[in-house]
């Protein structure tokens, strides 16, 4: 019996027909081997091992192991530095000009104006004016820096800038014109607003000048050392130490330039 070969139309009979035995089925992977081809296959190079150690870490343990790769991946938090010396620039530059000495006096200043024809004094206007002034002295913290804050352990030292008159005034509420003539029959002339004027700029300059002699900037400086060690005395700090700068005497200076006027 002749066999005739198969056509195109008609599908291949099986090997058996052929004299040939099928081949065996192909072994089965495990799900292991298979899930790590698949990792493989989308992976190369240092990839190829992170995405081993991957899959080996989510079959063995899972949600766990996927926490402890987060952790490992997420950035540690910056730690945070504080400036010990900003700090303490801030807490001092909270009371701005500090007052720590305040000088107060009564003056008695007179105030004269003449009235002259031909180079011949006719009459002549005298004012006495009794003027009540203050004068106030102290720091100014808000120009404190941190180069004048320096730590060293725990021992804090504070440089002051230097005491100086932070403001002088006449209490006019207190003030008061005690005499005022413009002399025999009255022909001194009527200047009493502007002799009142000049009375107290005069008065003023001697309170100052008064405030500086009895040596108000030093005053102000040693207070103001005190104040600003109490207000530090809270901090981690053992010792705190204060310290001013020499006073200018702008102020002062300026008081007896005028005086000497």
């Amino acid at each position: 019996m002749q066999v005739k070969p198969p056509s195109h139309d008609t599908p291949p009979p099986p090997y058996s027909q052929w004299g040939y035995q099928s081949p065996p089925p192909p072994p089965k992977t495990p799900l292991i081997l298979r899930i790590l081809k698949a990792l493989a296959g989308s992976l190369s190079g240092g990839m190829l091992v992170l995405g081993i150690i991957v899959g080996i870490g989510l079959w063995r343990s899972g949600e766990q192991f996927v926490n402890g790769i987060k952790m490992a991946l997420t950035p540690q938090p910056p730690q945070e530095e504080v400036d010990v010396r900003t700090v303490v620039v801030q807490q001092v530059r909270g009371a701005s000009e500090l007052t720590t000495a305040v000088f107060a006096m009564e003056a008695v200043v007179p105030a004269t104006s003449s009235r002259t024809v031909a180079n011949y004094e006719i009459g002549k206007t005298t004012l006495i004016y009794v003027a009540y002034g203050e004068v106030r002295a102290g720091v100014d913290l808000s120009e404190i820096t941190a180069a004048d804050v320096r730590v060293n352990g725990e021992t804090l030292r504070v440089i002051l800038p230097p005491p100086k008159i932070l403001d002088s005034k006449i209490d006019v509420s207190r003030s008061d014109v005690y005499d005022y003539s413009r002399g025999f029959l009255g022909l001194g002339p009527d200047r009493a607003p502007e002799l009142q004027g000049q009375a107290q700029e005069a008065a003023l300059q001697k309170v100052m000048l008064a405030a500086c002699e009895e040596g108000i900037l030093q005053e102000a400086s040693a207070r103001a050392e005190l104040v600003v060690a109490q207000l530090l005395a809270h901090t981690d700090f053992g010792t705190v130490e204060v310290e001013s700068r020499l006073p200018e005497n702008t102020g002062c200076a300026t008081a007896a330039a005028g005086a000497l006027q």
